[in-house]
């Protein structure tokens, strides 16, 4: 076999296999489960705080970015198609019009970042640190991806500026901090009984 050869083998895109299609298929149904927890409203615009996003943070910390990334898009698409799986028993098109409409929509961003990052950590960093960066990781997500379209969507949906939208979001970044931690450690005990996840390995 030729250098040539062997390189473009060793980049070869991966798959998704059947037995990744069920972890999809049983992350998403996850995400659904930990929504249908008793929501608690925050704010003036009742936008309430679920345990959605530690699901989020789960599937792409132990699934990582493509896996991860379609367990929630999974979880948002059959919601807007009208099963009542997101907060408060909602669902359908016209979610798309509530103030909470822009996190929903960043959810599956947020996981394909986060679980890029997490990919990141379980290759680069020692074990016993990875904790504390894959807790990192999915506050990247949050951070960078969640909170700001949830400010752009009820800054757009709920007609105030973005300066209100923004002193409403502050509301949830305390829990945000508690379920990203509790789902780092939960990806770590997944990561310790289970090492096929921490390598990432596709299977068909």
């Amino acid at each position: 076999m030729s250098t040539t050869s062997h390189h473009l083998e060793g980049h070869t895109p991966a798959k998704i296999g059947a037995r990744d299609l069920a972890l999809v298929s049983v992350f998403a149904a996850l995400i659904a489960v930990l929504t249908l927890v008793p929501a608690v409203p925050v704010g003036a615009l009742g936008v309430p705080i679920t345990l959605q996003t530690m699901g989020i943070g789960i599937a792409a910390l132990t699934l990582g970015s493509l896996r991860g990334g379609s367990a929630v898009g999974l979880y948002v698409l059959v919601g807007l198609a009208g099963v009542p799986i997101f907060a408060k028993f909602s669902g359908g098109l016209g979610s798309l019009a509530a103030p909470s409409a822009g996190y929903l929509l960043a959810f599956p961003i947020a996981a394909l970042l986060t679980g890029a990052l997490a990919t990141l950590v379980l290759r680069k960093v020692a074990r016993r640190r990875r904790f504390l960066w894959l807790f990192l990781a999915a506050m990247a997500g949050s951070i960078f991806v969640t909170h700001p379209l949830g400010i752009l969507g009820m800054s757009l949906n709920a007609q105030i500026p973005l300066s209100q939208a923004f002193i409403l979001d502050m509301a949830y970044w305390p829990g945000d901090v508690v379920k990203n931690l509790l789902a780092a450690a939960i990806a770590v005990s997944v990561f310790k009984a289970f090492p096929g996840f921490a390598r990432r390995r596709f299977q068909g």
